[in-house]
């Protein structure tokens, strides 16, 4: 029986840290309910390929009925299903639901699928861990004795993050990385995901896992709103054997083209698990790769006396003892001047033969054993310890150095036990670290217990660099300024610039490759040293990793299954694909993404496809092991064209719209499906699958591929996103391969990382019951589209709530009022600026969403779209008009529209409830309207402004007379504006104009020289001094002709788009009631006269013909200050 009353208490909770509601109460979540019904019911999302009958099977190419029957494909990373969705997988999933519901609005069939991935190790590793503790504290726990979660030390949640070598791309640390609490039991992580303690124990069996979350993230994803297409959904594993054949052919295809091979390499490696440790097996590590050194043998020509004591009867007097740093450049060896060793560090002595020992860490020996050095795998025999201060002093004899007489060993306080073998060889030459250590040591002989002349041995040029000459090291210091190795953030500055330079552009100055170019002469080093017997090859992990097992991992040389990646012609065809120079390659949207595939693709090579534990396919010619889950999730996008056809439920159980079961999906029908092979009898008579249904299920591949795009986070590139590319390129004809690429950031949640353990963490279910899917999906839109993190503001939502319910129930006001709106012509007004207005926002809103640039969509589609409606609303009421119904049934029409894509339920209910359309709007096209009047911009624009400037020119009055000044009228009687408008521009103007128009690029809409030069050569022309109307004046025509709002011919010809008198006088009345001014006079200001006088136009709010006639003598100086766009005001009573 599962426990009655109270369960114990079995861990501390935190309270959640996200924001109370102001707002949410307001969400409508029964209509987003009916929505979400009715789209399903009416298979609204279900996209499907021209049938075979509409257009028989290559009638016509398949790029010909693309081009016939427009399409969208996009999909995103299939969440792994060991829990519920949260914050940070919805954002993701934002931005191809974004792009799948603009895609339907352009006209297209738009398939957006989603599958659930349950493949590695993370669901069998924690069902297993489950079944442990059933067995030890009982099924439902009640066993076990609370007891304090541990909590992971904070010197160990900060990883390692410094880049050893820095010639190679490194993604930012992933989710995996930032987790700083663990709970030391299985079932405690259970019941922090929301699982009932009296349910736990059910997923001790891995396949409960698979059958529990899979709903969860469809009804979590449902009512999102997603536009996702069900019917094509699948779980991985064998739990699926269509899928597992699916992945079983894939496989055999590789290892066919020799993308798979067999061999020793070096891989991430699990001694608990006894298995390859990939990132999905991983607890901590995420993206971390085998880190490949060269060890050398520094052999010991004379012990220091202390260690000489030490190793007394633990070392054979006739066997040989080595100290092994490791490096990262071995082309520099020959300007080894002393080894450092850690002087609290304790390292062990190693037996690797009865002649020979290494003095390295334990940490080292460990990695080492699994790589060959010593005599039986996994194991390495410690003969003694000694203490790195006990060995400073030793002489050693350093390979290929110029000193060789020896080196000595000595102190290095940032030596870290953590990376290499504890042990560092110095060239003070090419290393920053090592010159200001040795500087340090030299000053400090005394104070470290050294003898001055083991740090000074000379310094000799080992290469040559364009930048910092021949000694790099010296230089960097010098210029850096750094004074001591405690230095650490500058000689990290230094270490990259000088390991960058030294590889891309240095040239070798000693021994047998002098001449040669470093990045050619290295690898040649480094053979030099192996074939020798000085040196050998060391890997270990790049920064700690940690298997869901608990393991920490090292690096295993070992014989295994492996993808080829980095093979030189494969490499090269990817690059091609991704730099895109000849337009017909992958859209990255972003240049650090198209950069960091690009540096992934220049140092990724052989990952391990195959593991012994886990959940997953076995691989088909070697059924021991089981496909890596990174491995089977490269093409899965293709499985998704043909899914719905095999399968009717996610495991294959229930039959699809073939009608056939998993084995007739033999190797040769996925190639034929896959446009890899013709339809041949052999393959009819075998499968004994319809021709038909075949050719259906080709046509669904050859109309939804290529992929339009592929999303995911950042964190992706150097593993998934890297490897779907590979394997596409290598699988289909280039017709098919990728076209685009969109990585996005990690996203924070209020301006901070998200994290159970702070409160600081939302699920998708949290986000959806407390704003609901239309707030949620706006807040989303506004967090961000770039590669940099990206913020969830909870005030967003919560603001959007109310925004958009005070948006509807305003719609909802005006339609039923209808009847009282002004109808018959519009007028040449306010009416023309609010339509016009309303047609730019669209044009503007089109090209955001092309763009694929949401937050600046919704700000277009959403916020501006209202700020237009407000103003027409107000000017109208405050010029005594009513709004047109004409105008409002438009902008009502085209807001649902625009935020069809961000708010579909939103959207759904204005334009069924309110504008009583007959069918959804998810079937509707974004609107076309007429092309924006730029003079009409312009215009709104001036009115805008001006209406603002005349309410700042009076509060500026209104604050002089608090201060007690006259201000020569009193506010609280009634008042007179007096608007100066000048008639022409000043003649000062004329040469500036000028100048800007002889560095503006016409063709490209930008200035040929930069802000510096600009303020440079107008100072030159001797004005600045004495007219400080002149740089505004610039840095205000530079910006009018960026915006691209105005006609550049206009700008230059210094002529308004629009009649400023005429708009002034139709603000009149609106400016009088919203001002509460009794009269308003405008003053055409005459510039023959250098604005002395003008003319009358309008006297109160009359317009007369011949008012112009009436000329004003001796106005204000204020009036002189007038040009034409920007009037002057004056008050009086």
């Amino acid at each position: 029986m599962a426990p009655v009353g109270p369960t114990p208490i079995i861990m501390e909770t935190t309270m959640s840290k996200t924001k109370e509601l102001k707002g949410a109460s307001k969400a409508f979540s029964g209509t987003l309910k009916k929505y979400q019904a009715e789209w399903q019911n009416k298979e609204t999302f279900q996209a499907n390929a021209p049938s075979i009958s509409q257009v028989p099977l290559h009638s016509v190419s398949p790029a010909d009925v693309r081009t016939q029957y427009p399409k969208f494909f996009g999909t995103m990373a299939y969440p792994y299903m060991n829990g519920t969705l949260h914050a940070g997988h919805s954002f993701t999933v934002s931005k191809i639901e974004f792009a799948a519901g603009y895609a339907r609005m352009q006209g297209k069939r738009s398939l957006f699928p989603m599958g659930f991935h349950c493949t590695g190790m993370p669901i069998k590793a924690s069902a297993d861990k489950l079944a442990t503790e059933v067995a030890l504290f009982g099924k439902y726990f009640e066993n076990y004795k609370d007891e304090e979660a541990e909590a992971m030390p904070q010197d160990q949640i900060k990883a390692d993050s410094r880049r050893e070598d820095v010639t190679k791309f490194t993604a930012k640390k992933g989710k995996a990385a930032t987790k700083a609490v663990k709970m030391k039991y299985q079932f405690q992580i259970m019941l922090a995901i929301g699982i009932p303690i009296e349910e736990i124990h059910l997923f001790a069996e891995a396949k409960h896992w698979l059958s529990y979350f899979p709903p969860l993230c469809q009804r979590d994803l449902t009512n999102f709103g997603c536009r996702i297409d069900w019917r094509r959904s699948m779980v991985t594993t064998d739990a699926n054997p269509f899928y597992d054949a699916f992945v079983r052919w894939q496989m055999n295809r590789l290892k066919e083209l020799k993308k798979i091979k067999f061999g020793k390499r070096y891989t991430i490696y699990s001694p608990k698990d006894g298995q390859p440790c990939m990132d999905h097996d991983r607890s901590e590590g995420e993206a971390v790769g085998p880190q490949e050194y060269t060890a050398l043998k520094l052999k010991v020509l004379d012990w220091a006396p202390e260690a000489k004591k030490i190793i007394e009867g633990k070392i054979p007097e006739d066997a040989e003892t080595f100290f092994v740093p490791a490096t990262l450049r071995p082309e520099t060896m020959y300007g080894q001047t002393c080894c450092f060793v850690g002087p609290k560090i304790t390292y062990g002595i190693f037996k690797v033969s009865s002649k020979e020992f290494f003095i390295i860490t334990d940490r080292a020996a460990r990695n080492m054993a699994y790589q060959g050095v010593f005599p039986e795998n996994g194991v390495y025999e410690k003969v003694g310890e000694l203490l790195g201060s006990t060995c400073v002093g030793t002489l050693v004899h350093a390979p290929l150095s110029v000193h060789k007489d020896g080196v000595r060993i000595l102190p290095m306080e940032s030596v870290l036990s953590t990376k290499g073998t504890g042990v560092v060889t110095s060239v003070p030459s090419d290393s920053p670290d090592d010159f200001a250590t040795v500087t340090d040591l030299c000053k400090k002989a005394e104070f470290y217990g050294i003898k001055k002349e083991w740090a000074e041995l000379e310094i000799l040029p080992i290469i040559r660099t364009p930048s910092y000459g021949d000694i790099t090291a010296e230089f960097l210091v010098k210029k850096l300024k750094i004074l001591s190795p405690k230095d650490t953030k500058q000689l990290e500055e230094a270490k990259e610039l000088a390991y960058k330079e030294g590889y891309y552009q240095g040239i070798m100055l000693r021994g047998e490759f002098a001449g040669e170019k470093v990045e050619v002469a290295k690898p040649k080093v480094k053979q030099q040293l192996i074939d020798s017997g000085e040196g050998f090859a060391y890997s270990e992990p790049e920064r700690k990793v940690v298997s869901r097992s608990g393991d920490e991992c090292c690096v295993a040389l070992m014989d295994q299954w492996y993808l080829d990646y980095g093979e030189e012609s494969w490499k090269q065809t990817a690059l091609k694909h991704v730099g895109n120079t000849d337009g017909k390659g992958m859209n990255t949207f972003a240049q650090e993404t198209k950069n960091g595939l690009e540096g992934t693709l220049n140092w990724l090579n052989q990952w391990a496809c195959a593991r012994s534990y886990g959940l997953g396919s076995k691989l088909p010619w070697d059924p021991q092991f089981l496909v890596e889950s990174l491995s089977d999730s490269t093409i899965y996008m293709a499985y998704y064209t043909i899914a719905h056809y095999l399968h009717g439920d996610i495991f294959g159980k229930s039959p699809g719209l073939a009608n056939i079961k998993p084995d007739q999906m033999t190797d040769e029908v996925f190639d034929y499906v896959f446009a890899r092979r013709d339809l041949t009898d052999s393959i009819l008579t075998n499968s004994k699958i319809p021709r038909e249904v075949l050719a259906s299920m080709r046509r669904e591949f050859e109309y939804w591929y290529p992929l339009d795009v592929r999303i995911s986070g950042k964190d992706l590139i150097p593993n998934h996103l890297t490897f779907f590319l590979y394997i596409h390129l290598a699988m289909f004809p280039p017709e098919y391969w990728p076209k685009g690429i969109r990585a996005n950031g990690h996203l924070l949640l209020n301006g901070e990382k998200m994290a159970k353990s702070t409160g600081n963490f939302m699920t998708l279910n949290d986000m959806l019951k407390k704003y609901g899917a239309d707030a949620t999906r706006i807040a989303l839109a506004d967090a961000g589209d770039g590669v940099t993190d990206a913020n969830f503001e909870e005030d967003v939502a919560d603001n959007n709530v109310l925004r958009l319910f005070t948006l509807r129930e305003w719609i909802q006001e005006q339609v039923k009022g209808a009847s009282s709106l002004r109808d018959g012509p519009k007028n040449n007004f306010l009416d023309r600026l609010f339509e016009n207005e309303m047609n730019t926002l669209v044009y503007q809103a089109r090209q955001h969403y092309e763009d694929t640039n949401y937050k600046l969509a919704l700000k277009s589609a959403l916020y501006d779209f209202t700020s237009a409606r407000d103003f027409y609303r107000e000017y109208s009421a405050a010029g005594g008009i009513k709004m047109h119904r004409d105008l409002l049934f438009k902008y009502i029409e085209l807001q649902a529209l625009l935020l069809c894509v961000i708010a579909p339920h939103w959207a759904e209910y204005i334009w069924l409830e309110v504008l009583h359309k007959p069918s959804t709007i998810q079937n509707a096209l974004f609107p076309t309207v007429p092309a924006p009047n730029a003079a009409l911009n312009a215009e709104r624009e001036y009115v805008r402004a001006t209406g603002g400037n005349i309410t700042s020119a009076e509060a500026a009055q209104q604050k002089k007379k608090s201060k007690g000044r006259d201000i020569g009228y009193d506010p609280s009687k009634p008042k007179k504006l007096t608007i100066y408008c000048a008639d022409s521009w000043p003649a000062w103007q004329e040469k500036y104009i000028k100048f800007v128009q002889s560095h503006w690029d016409v063709d490209n809409k930008c200035m040929l020289i930069d802000d510096k030069e600009v303020n440079r050569q107008v100072a030159l022309m001797n004005e600045v001094k004495t007219n400080k109307k002149v740089m505004p004046f610039v840095q205000n025509l530079k910006k009018r002709l960026l915006s691209g709002v105005e006609d550049e011919i206009q700008i230059f010809e210094r002529k308004l788009p629009f009649n400023e008198v005429e708009t002034l006088q139709n603000m009149v009345s609106g400016l009088k009631k919203a001002a509460g001014l009794s009269v308003v006079e405008i003053i055409r200001v005459s510039s023959s006269d250098g604005g002395k006088s003008g003319f009358l136009v309008t006297v109160g709010s009359s317009s007369e013909s011949d008012s112009e006639h009436r000329k004003i003598e001796n106005l204000p100086s204020i009036a002189q200050s007038a040009v034409p766009g920007l009037p002057t005001f004056g008050f009086e009573n």
